[in-house]
């Protein structure tokens, strides 16, 4: 255990808390919104669409994050444009900048002279490799998102529960859907960088479906889902360095393995509850 607490005297491991901490604070605002609305295939199509936005980074020389903000925003404004205007269903529309991202992605970097970049890091990500550059742009992000949700918390309930009780009330649906998937959009991006494309998408959704054993209520299942997402996410680093297995990896099993732990558990006490009640 003291070997454990050590690790905290190495700069790259406390940037690695520290990037869990508020990648846990993002994705689980995040993705309380995302699986509150059942759009978790959504928010997979912008991640994999934010791909053509990397390889062109790397095409034309700039900052490949910069260019899966790009597309990554751009895809998730088009999928509204073609399920809401385009009359075209959401899966096909999803699908259809799914794969046009992937591809260009990899056409851009077939393209690219020199040194083909991995596109692996981006999927998996490494979280032990985070900058003091990153974090200041994960915490900027957790500022904008923690703010926005607190002043138009209400608004953004009316939207995502009930959309034709917002329009007899005024409120800005179609903005507010736009602000809401661009956000998604954006710190699905900002967390690639960090955590990588398959850790991003376990901390949108396994922390919540944690959360939502416990809880229906969309402010608790928040503040629920950052605690599991922290837990799992430290928990998982801690178990990399014991076993010396990769970071991303040992924490999306933690998560898993948690979930598993905790609906079993519920199951079993409900389960004895049942059979205590027929005894009666």
């Amino acid at each position: 255990m003291e070997s454990l607490f050590n690790l905290l005297n190495f700069g790259f491991f406390r940037n690695a808390f520290l990037a869990a901490f508020v990648a846990s604070v993002t994705c689980g605002i995040i993705g309380t919104y995302i699986v509150s609305r059942r759009i978790v295939f959504i928010s997979g199509g912008i991640t994999h669409a934010s791909f053509g936005g990397i390889g062109m980074g790397y095409y034309l020389g700039f900052d490949p994050i910069a260019g899966a903000i790009i597309f990554g925003i751009l895809s998730a404004l088009g999928i509204e444009f073609f399920t809401k205007k385009a009359d075209l269903r959401e899966d096909s529309a999803i699908a259809m900048l799914w794969s046009l991202g992937m591809a260009l992605g990899v056409i851009f970097i077939f393209l690219t002279p020199g040194y083909a970049p991995n596109l692996m890091s981006y999927l998996f990500g490494n979280i032990l490799t985070v900058s003091r550059q990153d974090l200041i742009y994960l915490t900027v992000l957790a500022i904008f998102v923690i703010g926005f949700f607190l002043t138009f918390y209400r608004m953004i309930l009316f939207v995502s529960f009930d959309e034709e009780f917002a329009l007899t009330n005024n409120v800005p649906v179609r903005l507010f859907n736009s602000l809401l998937i661009s956000l998604v959009a954006l710190t699905i991006v900002l967390n690639i960088r960090v955590v990588g494309i398959i850790l991003v998408m376990s901390l949108l959704t396994i922390p919540q479906a944690i959360a939502n054993l416990f809880t229906k209520r969309f402010d608790f299942m928040i503040i629920y889902s950052i605690l599991f997402g922290l837990l799992g996410s430290i928990t998982g680093l801690t178990f990399s360095y014991i076993y010396d297995i990769p970071s991303g990896a040992a924490i999306i099993f933690t998560l898993v393995v948690f979930y598993g732990l905790i609906k079993t558990t519920i199951l079993s006490f409900r389960k004895v509850s049942i059979n205590h009640r027929k005894l009666l």
